[in-house]
């Protein structure tokens, strides 16, 4: 029932109550007015709590909508945002490099990013931290089409190379090519944004880093295209958080308890995904009409295994790539891990 309704029922309640006790005498009298004088508290309080301002706050995604996303959808279309006090506005980026930048000038407060990303902004000055997981391991790797030859990364000498992050795709390339005897001389890289599948069908380029294991190798099988790749964990680079979310240091001190809301609601929303996967999975396309249904199926199903299993960030997770990133270059000073991650939910569950 609506606010209003409610309202209307209670009021249509007391007014009853007072015919009542106009009508009673003594003892009944004082009882009726005293049940008069609880309705009201009571309504007041029910209007109260319904009529509660939900704090708006605006969550900028990584990438265009997609189905490492679901969770998020969960949350906004089964009322998970609101049952914690917020009204949650999603926003895709412009260009994929922009969430680290957006959060860390205070454009906006959060934004689902990388953990290697989370790492080298940090290192560099910048004023963001991760205090919640959306993907728990790596889906980025370099791509490939099968009929490109390419069987190990040596093989990408004389190749052009499209990378979609910057900095953080060059840098997680440049560490892989180095590892393989390349130097920046034997291939070229080339920024394509978005455009993945587009860049490698076409030919503009051999092969992509940061294409992602369930979604761009499953849009190529699905156009008909065998494509292959290198996952980054296997060539060098340590497991780590796939999908984080980000805020900045004003944000979160200022804010703590939205924060706290909001990572609840992401957990109770993973847990639904996880629980009831074709509902979820509902939510995202009803929330996105336009995008392709095979395709959201697949990298859907892919990535339900391994959606975060919990809001309690691994504090050795964080330690290995910090020291992975400073030997390779990716970062050049030392970091505390603790600087690049808050658990908001200690001593709330996580």
């Amino acid at each position: 029932m609506s606010e209003n309704g409610n309202k209307l029922l209670s009021e249509n309640f007391i007014v009853f109550i007072i015919i009542l006790a106009m009508k009673g005498s003594g003892m009944i009298r004082t009882r009726l007015i005293l049940l008069i004088a609880c309705s009201i508290i009571l309504m007041g309080n029910l209007v109260g709590v319904q009529g509660a301002k939900l704090q708006q706050i605006t969550l900028l995604l990584d990438w265009f909508p997609n189905a490492d996303h679901v969770p998020i959808y969960v949350a906004q279309d089964k009322g998970i945002f609101t049952k914690h006090g917020l009204e949650v506005e999603l926003v895709p980026p412009t260009d994929p490099a922009d969430p680290i930048k957006l959060v860390a000038a205070g454009k906006f407060p959060l934004a689902v990013s990388y953990q290697p990303s989370v790492t080298i902004a940090r290192a560099a000055g910048l004023p963001i931290k991760s205090i919640g997981v959306l993907v728990d391991h790596p889906l980025n790797t370099i791509s490939f089409l099968k009929k490109s030859g390419i069987e190990v990364p040596s093989d990408l000498r004389g190749k052009k190379i499209g990378y979609t992050v910057a900095p953080l795709d060059v840098i997680l390339f440049e560490t892989i090519a180095q590892k393989a005897g390349l130097v920046k001389d034997d291939y070229e890289l080339i920024s394509i944004g978005f455009n993945i599948s587009p860049s490698l069908l076409s030919g503009s380029v051999d092969a992509v880093i940061g294409a992602f294991w369930n979604y761009e190798i499953n849009e190529l099988l699905l156009e008909g295209v065998d494509a292959n790749y290198f996952p980054l964990e296997e060539h060098g680079v340590p497991d780590y958080y796939e999908l984080v979310f980000i805020t900045n240091d004003k944000y979160l001190l200022e804010n703590r308890e939205i924060i706290r809301e909001f990572v609840l609601a992401i957990k109770e929303a993973i847990k639904m995904t996880k629980e009831h996967p074709y509902e979820a999975l509902t939510s995202y396309f009803t929330a996105n009409p336009d995008v392709r249904k095979d395709l959201g199926l697949l990298a859907f199903t892919a990535t339900l295994p391994i959606f975060a299993k919990s809001q309690q960030q691994c504090q050795e997770k964080w330690e290995k790539f910090t020291a992975f990133g400073l030997v390779n270059e990716l970062i050049t000073k030392k970091i505390k891990a603790t600087d690049l991650f808050d658990n908001v939910l200690v001593g709330k569950g996580n």
